[in-house]
């Protein structure tokens, strides 16, 4: 996810930071279990009828100077199942998964994520984000969690995280992933540069229209960036959700990589095989660096 090969290192490491930290935030947000089931017969239609093969809906937006993502989607995980993710530390471990994530540790409220590029690489050449753990909401039907960051690479800024669920049957539970965040002139430009030349291919899962063969237009530019994301981290969610345990490491891995090689053209940045050994490389890193 690295867009530019030419620049000097520190540079480098901003806009990939750039491009990975908004995965959450703070949207419209339901604040409790009837409003988020409501929210869920209203996507009926969406989450029945879309090109993801999965029960999704995913919305992005942008304005002058900031951007935002959400998506909304059915887990077949028992509403019980997602008080794990009332845990900081595991979010860690959903953190992880993804490819820029070099090392993720809970200090009391702080959430300390180090991310650089997308192949191993020392960890003092990460750039590091602290995010202030808010806390979580569980209630019977509804649970909640928020973090927020003040600051993050370049002129970045005002990380709202948020997650919520509820639950719809016995089986099943409804998710809200949800993140914004602001920016200023250096990571306009910076981002400008990135989309303008390695990152000029890239697209998101919106479709603006069809082209010249009849196959789907997708958007670029940074919605594509925050959708990319966005689905990056809910199959992040969805994988461990799957396998929450430690000794599930290794499938979670697996599974998170393989979900993403379903939408390869958006997605796709590695090989398994690469992926898989830097990530157990960083995992051992986590043992023996705080």
């Amino acid at each position: 996810m690295y867009p530019f090969r030419a620049l000097q290192v520190r540079p480098l490491l901003s806009v990939a930071a750039l491009c990975l930290l908004p995965w959450l935030g703070v949207a419209a947000f339901a604040q409790d279990g009837p409003a988020l089931q409501a929210k869920h017969e209203a996507l009926a239609s969406r989450l029945a009828n879309n090109p993801f093969q999965r029960r999704l809906a995913l919305d992005s937006s942008e304005s002058n100077s900031q951007l935002s993502g959400d998506i909304y989607a059915v887990v077949d995980h028992p509403f019980a199942e997602l008080a794990a993710l009332e845990k900081p530390a595991n979010w860690c471990e959903v953190l992880m998964l993804h490819l820029n994530t070099k090392h993720c540790v809970v200090k009391g409220d702080i959430v300390d994520v180090a991310v650089g590029r997308k192949f191993d690489q020392p960890l003092d050449q990460a750039q590091r984000v602290q995010f202030n753990w808010g806390g979580a909401t569980a209630r019977a039907d509804y649970m909640a969690v928020h973090m927020a960051a003040p600051s993050g690479p370049m002129s970045t800024r005002d990380y709202r995280i948020a997650f919520e669920a509820a639950p719809l049957d016995a089986k099943r539970s409804f998710v809200h992933l949800s993140y914004s965040y602001g920016y200023g002139t250096a990571a306009r430009l910076a981002m400008q540069a990135y989309l303008g030349t390695i990152g000029s291919d890239k697209v998101g899962f919106t479709a603006k229209g069809r082209d010249a063969k009849g196959e789907p237009d997708y958007i670029g530019g940074v919605r594509g960036v925050v959708e990319r994301n966005t689905m990056r981290y809910y199959l992040a969610i969805d994988s461990f959700l799957d396998a929450p345990r430690t000794e599930q490491r290794d499938a979670r891995l697996a599974a998170w990589f393989d979900a993403t090689e379903r939408y390869a053209r958006q997605l796709h940045e590695t090989e398994r095989s690469d992926y898989l050994a830097m990530k157990q490389n960083e995992y051992k890193r986590l043992k023996t660096t705080p």
